[in-house]
């Protein structure tokens, strides 16, 4: 008769310690622990340093410029668009589809056309050349510099916001240490998704941002699912080794992490495939952000904790606590 499993164990009664200590390692994560974080430091540094010397491509949403929609009587190619347009002398366009098939959004950076009020008449007069009068102008909004370094500071203190909530949540939450790892597990998510925005020179706008906003939750879920298991079984296993602690805590989670990640990524590649151009960039930050934050909740939030110390002492139960001795 075959080796009753953890979970009939669990149901039968037997100690919860016991069921953990005897959980089959499947993956020894911690073996890699050295070389993650030269690769994690590695990234950052890289990320910084793109950051530094080559910037984000930020959209008009941040630097200003002039968004022209306009509608055509069939059906048009953004990129047979913006090469029509480039060949007039208006280099620099961002050319989409907004909409359906025959709405086209023409993003316009400051200084490429002239006088601000007409830019919509300039283009429109240009598309008109080479699709003639049946195409139709819907707006002209101009979005000046001054708003756009005011979006982008509001992103940034967004984010700082954003990451400070975090940190001071986990640590009320859980303990200190647990805090330090999350938030540099985050930190490490955004520049990473910023870095790879800066070497692809992909556009930078406020979708981007959202993106990255999401990222942050995202990698946060996952950070505090691997944080409680862990905690939970420190308490349980008193004098074990940290290290095995941890990774029986991951090994014990990798099914769900693996399966959240993979279904959140079919969704975000079905967005990237079939969503069009306007939301392309915004699936990208998020694929990325899912990537890099399921391997930041293991290395870079477990790398932390072994760094630091953790001990059974850090996570003791306080006599105000009630603890559930059975495995969640």
């Amino acid at each position: 008769m075959a080796d009753p499993t953890p979970a009939s164990r669990r149901r039968s009664g037997e100690s919860p310690v016991h069921v953990f200590w005897e959980t089959k390692l499947a993956f020894d994560f911690m073996r890699w622990r050295q070389l993650t974080l030269m690769l994690s430091t590695l990234l950052i540094v890289a990320s910084l340093t793109l950051l530094g010397v080559r910037g984000l491509n930020f959209g008009l949403d941040f630097t200003g410029g002039t968004l022209v929609e306009v509608n055509f009587p069939d059906a048009a190619d953004p990129q047979t668009v913006r090469l029509g347009l480039e060949a007039q002398g208006y280099g620099d366009l961002v050319v989409q589809n907004f909409g359906t098939a025959r709405d086209v959004l023409v993003r316009v950076p400051p200084d490429v056309v002239g006088e601000t009020a007409t830019v919509g008449d300039v283009i429109l007069a240009a598309l008109r050349a080479d699709y003639g009068d049946q195409v139709a102008l819907r707006r002209s909004e101009f979005v000046g510099p001054a708003v756009g370094e005011e979006l982008r500071e509001q992103g940034g203190l967004a984010m700082l916001a954003a990451l400070s909530l975090v940190m001071v949540y986990i640590m009320f939450r859980f303990q200190f240490k647990f805090a330090i790892g999350a938030l540099l597990a985050l930190v490490h998510d955004v520049l990473i998704v910023l870095g790879f925005f800066s070497i692809f020179y992909i556009g930078f706008n406020l979708t981007v941002l959202a993106a990255i906003l999401a990222v942050i939750g995202y990698s946060l879920n996952d950070t505090i699912v691997v944080s409680d298991r862990i905690r939970e079984n420190y308490r349980r296993k008193r004098k074990s080794d940290n290290v095995d602690v941890i990774n029986r805590s991951l090994n014990q989670m990798l099914g769900r992490t693996l399966i959240t990640s993979l279904t959140t990524l079919l969704v975000l590649f079905a967005l990237l495939i079939l969503g069009g151009d306007f939301i392309q960039n915004f699936a990208i930050a998020l694929i990325c952000g899912v990537i890099v934050g399921t391997y930041s909740s293991i290395y870079v939030l477990c790398n932390n904790l072994i760094l630091m110390n953790l001990n059974f002492e850090d996570l003791a139960i306080k006599k105000s606590e009630t603890y559930d001795d059975g495995m969640p």
